[in-house]
């Protein structure tokens, strides 16, 4: 989609013969990436998620474009593998990229996974429960994941919005499965990238909203809007917030709501993605198929 010239084209899209194979993922975990100096492509990195048969994933995959011409893009996909303090399997988590003094790193957080064998205490294989509220950086270049306890981070969350600014991630909303409880959470986790070790810093800070499975898409450098989600299980979040960054402050403030439909104000889930450049999609289930949303 060129967003200059609104001028949307569908093609193709194959994998190199040199690919992995890349499962098709609920709730998995992407994010962006550029590699270092000598790259200038964009790649996309995908971690966890559930599988067709209802498994976890622990693997991470990169994606980058190798050939894109009028026809067709082909696209590249290579599983990357992880040591040191390796994720589990999760799902509805968090992966973002900081940057600090000339470096990056990948952030992982959150999430939902199935609880052990040794610790269930049904029959049932598939009972979930909160990932423990580590922090994980994790080396894109060398695969080194190493796991960081920060006290602030007490309860465990999934489907929270996530939004990097440099050496800065801030964490909102989300929902504990634990407390089942959507708290008006607002971390900011720093990430600083010295020659030794790196340093993770968490601050709570006033201000956040109760909100599970929204729509994060940012309007220009320093502003963001959040649409949709969930303030209780089966109720839908009406209120759309805007998201302004300045002087390293953070603020959240209600815009005008939207004059949603009919349909989609009786429904009782609703799904959607980031469609760029300000501008979401959402979309709702037939008549016949209400389902219960996971989130």
């Amino acid at each position: 989609f060129d967003v200059k010239h609104n001028n949307l084209k569908l093609k193709p899209a194959v994998f190199s013969k040199d690919s992995c194979y890349l499962p098709p993922l609920r709730y998995p975990a992407t994010c962006t990436f550029k590699g270092g100096l000598e790259s200038e492509r964009q790649q996309y990195i995908i971690h966890g998620g559930k599988t067709p048969n209802n498994e976890l994933s622990d693997k991470m995959y990169v994606m980058s474009v190798v050939c894109k011409n009028n026809k067709k893009v082909t696209f590249r996909c290579t599983e990357k593998d992880l040591v040191g303090d390796v994720p589990e399997a999760r799902y509805g988590h968090s992966i973002d990229v900081v940057y600090s003094r000339g470096k990056s790193m990948g952030v992982v957080f959150g999430g939902r996974s199935y609880i052990p064998s040794a610790q269930r205490t049904t029959e049932k294989w598939n009972t979930v429960a909160d990932c423990l509220p580590h922090v994980f950086l994790v080396d894109f270049e060398f695969g080194c994941s190493t796991s960081y306890i920060l006290p602030e981070l007490q309860d465990g969350l999934s489907f929270h919005v996530s939004i990097a600014r440099n050496d800065t991630i801030y964490i909102l909303g989300g929902h504990s499965l634990a407390n089942n409880i959507r708290p008006a959470n607002l971390y900011r986790i720093r990430v600083d990238l010295p020659l030794g070790s790196p340093a993770v810093n968490c601050t709570v800070l006033p201000g956040g909203i109760s909100v599970s499975s929204a729509i994060l898409t940012q309007t220009n450098n320093d502003e963001f809007v959040i649409v949709g989600g969930y303030q209780l299980e089966n109720q839908k979040r009406m209120v759309c917030n805007i998201i302004s960054f300045e002087d390293n402050k953070i603020e959240i403030r209600e815009m005008e709501t939207p004059d949603w439909t009919p349909d989609i104000k009786h429904s009782k889930i609703w799904f959607g993605s980031n469609m760029g450049n300000g501008t979401v999609s959402l979309g709702i289930p037939g008549d016949n198929k209400q389902a219960v949303s996971e989130t």
